[in-house]
Order: structure tokens, then C-alpha cells, then sequence
């Protein structure tokens, strides 16, 4: 059985593996550095599949990876998208607990699925993925809040993530100002 993460109604913003395929082969167009920003922003979206996946089906992360009915048009899943959707599957009930914690008013249950996972994907990436900085984790989750979420999913990642970077560093991170569209 193959569920896939419906968009909200807004014009796709995501790279193609063949839009990838255009810059590696162009070195004036991408640096290696940009290539590696966006496959990592591909993986993130694969492994938010798969946690929607596994929300929806109760199918564990390592069954979805191995069923192989996993695929998007982007092919196979990368190693980052693993390390992913793994550890976030792997260290979920902290994860839980921070965004209960945080969350004010909202019981993590009736969050929106896209929301949650979300929010879980880009806390594994402040709590886990220390090459990764809060920023970069914050603003990927809220790129992906304004694609698959509700009108008012971004902001609510935004606030959300803000303060556990917050937690994690200490130091007050700044809102992202656009987070309308």
C-alpha cells in the first residue's frame, strides 16, 4: 500500500532529481555546496513522506524502507533521508515530549499529521544532526510548512522551533520575517 503526502494547493516548490542532474552537470550553475543544500532538502522531503507513511499505515520506517514500494519522483531514498527518518522514528518520544512541551495549547495528537512531522523532522535536525544548524533545520521545516501544510502551518512551525533552537543553544533565535507567502 503506497500513501503519498497530498500538497496543499500551492504551486510545487520543490527540485526535481533531473533539476539536480542540470546543476551537477553545469559547474557555473551550482557549486558543490549548493548541490549538497539541495539534496539534503530532497532528502528531507522523502523522509517527511515516510514519516507520514508510517503515521498513517503504523508500518515502521525500516518496513517502509524495505518494502520498496517507497518511491517518489525522485527515486531512491539517500543516505541523509535515512539518517532521518530513522533517528526521528528512533528517538520519537523525546521528540514528542519536546513539541508537547513547547506547543502551547495544542495536545500533539491534534496537531495536523504534516504539521507533526514537521516538527519532529526538524527537531531531530537541532537536537541530532549537529553539522546542521538551527537555521538551516528552521527554515527547511517552515519551506516545507508553506508546501504540505495548512495556511497557517508555517507560522506555527516557525514559533514552535523557535523555541526549542531556543532550548537547544540558549540564545533567542530570530523569527524568519516572511514566513506569510
Amino acid at each position: 500500500m503506497r500513501s503519498s503526502l497530498r500538497r496543499a494547493s500551492r504551486p510545487r516548490q520543490s527540485m526535481s532529481s533531473s533539476t539536480l542532474s542540470s546543476f551537477r552537470s553545469s559547474d557555473r550553475a551550482c557549486s558543490a555546496r549548493e548541490v549538497l543544500m539541495l539534496e539534503r532538502t530532497r532528502a528531507r522531503r522523502q523522509a517527511l513522506q515516510m514519516l507520514y507513511q508510517r503515521e498513517l499505515t503504523g508500518d515502521p520506517v525500516t518496513a517502509i524502507l524495505d518494502s520498496k514500494s517507497y518511491s517518489d519522483e525522485d527515486g531512491e531514498p539517500s543516505e541523509y533521508c535515512r539518517v532521518l527518518a530513522l533517528g526521528t522514528e528512533q528517538e520519537l518520544a523525546g521528540i514528542d515530549a519536546q513539541i508537547e512541551s513547547t506547543s502551547e495549547h495544542w495536545a500533539i495528537s491534534r496537531m495536523p499529521i504534516v504539521d507533526r512531522n514537521i516538527l519532529r523532522l526538524a527537531i531531530y535536525e537541532i537536537e541530532f544532526q549537529e553539522e546542521i544548524p538551527d537555521s538551516v533545520a528552521i527554515n527547511e521545516a517552515v519551506e516545507m510548512a508553506k508546501v504540505y501544510g495548512g495556511p497557517d502551518s508555517s507560522k506555527f512551525v516557525n514559533g514552535v522551533l523557535g523555541r526549542i533552537a531556543e532550548q537547544h543553544t540558549g540564545v533567542p533565535v530570530q523569527p524568519i520575517e516572511d514566513v506569510e507567502e
